[in-house]
């Protein structure tokens, strides 16, 4: 990385973590030890001044990206959790949720591919930030120094009023009008 890009990176990042977002309240599910935070429409800025500085991570499982679409500017898919199909969370109405055992391990190979580090600016999106904090969390107990969760995620928080409640219409990369795309590439989508 050239001098002149990390100081522009640097820059990056002070100025979206500083626009006019006020992270403190934050649910508690979606807040780190290190706080580092960024909204969808940050993130893509970010990815669009120096997209050879910043790695974005979608978070969500294989089902998920191949039914709701991947943001264009996504440089890969590792799922942070997978579906249990032989499990049934009757309090959330859908299957349970495992961790994969594998995310640190492959995020560190594809980092390596890329010609990242734990140094680097990882940006990590899952459905609306709850999972990619998690993954936040585990990549700050491993060292990475600048890993962010989005927290806003990819299909945004739900409404809670209105005739949308219930919905995820509030923010988020899809409802924020961020390139997305049904059209997967192969080499960025996790296979087990």
């Amino acid at each position: 990385m050239s001098k002149f890009s990390l100081i522009l990176s640097m820059f990056l990042l002070a100025a979206c973590t500083q626009a006019n977002e006020d992270f403190s309240q934050l649910p508690e599910n979606k807040q780190t030890p290190q706080a580092l935070y960024v909204t969808a429409i940050q993130a893509h800025e970010m990815k669009l001044q120096d997209p050879d500085n910043v790695y974005l991570v979608d978070v969500r499982t294989q089902a998920e990206v191949e039914f709701l679409g991947m943001p264009i500017a996504a440089d890969v898919n590792i799922p942070y959790m997978f579906n249990d199909l032989s499990e049934w969370d009757a309090e959330k109405h859908r299957y349970k949720k495992v961790p994969n055992s594998n995310f640190s391990v492959t995020l560190d190979e594809k980092l390596e591919e890329a010609g990242y580090n734990k140094e680097s600016t990882i940006l990590l999106m899952c459905r609306s930030g709850t999972r990619s904090s998690k993954a936040a969390n585990l990549l700050n107990q491993l060292g990475y120094s600048k890993a962010y969760t989005v927290v806003d995620g990819y299909e945004g928080d739900k409404a809670q009023e209105g005739k949308h409640k219930g919905q995820r219409v509030v923010n988020g990369w899809k409802n924020a009008n961020l390139p997305w795309t049904y059209k997967l590439e192969e080499d960025k989508i996790y296979i087990e």
